[in-house]
C-alpha cells in the first residue's frame, strides 16, 4: 500500500498518515520514561508538555526532513506545512530531493508556507517596519542562559531560515525535478481523495503549492 506522509507535522498530525517531526519535543517523547515524568512537571512550559503528550498519543515519529526514512518510490503523497522555511537553503534543497526520491512516479508533494508576499503587502499597507520584520521570524530567540540549550530548544519556537512566496516556491520545486508546479488556494488540491488532510491549514498566513514527481 502506498504511503502518505506529513513531514514536520508539529502538533497537527494528519489522521491515518505517517507523521514525522524532528522537534526536540518529539525526540523527548520517544524516551517514554523520561517524557512521562517531564509532562507532569513545570520544567517544561504547558505548550511543550502538550506537544510531548500529543507526540506520544499520536505516535508522531522523530525523523529528519533531509533524510526521510522511506524507500525510493514508496510514497504517494508528501505533505509539509510551515517546515521548509525553518531549513537553510541547502537543507531545503535536500528535503525537496528527498521528497522527490521517495515519491512514486506521479506522486504529489504539497507544501504550505508563510507567504512573504502577504507580509510585504501588509507592510506596504500599514508601513509598520517592526511588525514586518517580526512577522518574518528571521531572528533566533535569545538564549535563557549558559548550559540550558536543551531547555531552550524545547521551550522556544525555532526561527525561520528563509522566506518564500508562490513564485519562489514553485521555482524551487521545478529546480529540484518536480513537474507541473503550481500555486493553489486554500482548500484546492490535485491529491486524489485527500481524506482528513487539512487543505486550509493556517490559511490566514500561508501560500500553498503542489507539484508531481
Amino acid at each position: 500500500m502506498a504511503l502518505r506522509i506529513n513531514v514536520g507535522c508539529g502538533i497537527t498530525p494528519t489522521p491515518g498518515w505517517i507523521n514525522l517531526d524532528n522537534s526536540p519535543s518529539v525526540r523527548l517523547a520517544s524516551w517514554r520514561p523520561l517524557a512521562d515524568v517531564l509532562v507532569r512537571t513545570p520544567l517544561l512550559p504547558a505548550q511543550q508538555r502538550t506537544f510531548v503528550s500529543e507526540a506520544m498519543a499520536q505516535q508522531i515519529r522523530f525523523a529528519s526532513a533531509t533524510r526521510l526514512p522511506f524507500e525510493d518510490g514508496s510514497v504517494e503523497v508528501v505533505y509539509s506545512s510551515h517546515m521548509l522555511e525553518h531549513l537553510p537553503q541547502p537543507g531545503a534543497r535536500q528535503f525537496l530531493r528527498e521528497a522527490y526520491r521517495v515519491l512514486m512516479p506521479g506522486g504529489v508533494i504539497r507544501l504550505a508556507l508563510p507567504d512573504l508576499r502577504r507580509l510585504a503587502r501588509a507592510y506596504l499597507d500599514h508601513g509598520d517596519a517592526d511588525a514586518f520584520v517580526a512577522g518574518t521570524y528571521l531572528a533566533p530567540t535569545p538564549s535563557t542562559g549558559r548550559g540550558l540549550a536543551l531547555l531552550d530548544a524545547l521551550r522556544s519556537e525555532r526561527h525561520h531560515q528563509w522566506m518564500y512566496d508562490g513564485c519562489s516556491l514553485t521555482k524551487a520545486l521545478t529546480a529540484n525535478g518536480f513537474q507541473d508546479a503550481r500555486v493553489l488556494g486554500p482548500g484546492e488540491t490535485t491529491i486524489a481523495a485527500p481524506g482528513d488532510l487539512d487543505l486550509a491549514e493556517r490559511a490566514d498566513e500561508s501560500v500553498y503549492a503542489e507539484a508531481r514527481r
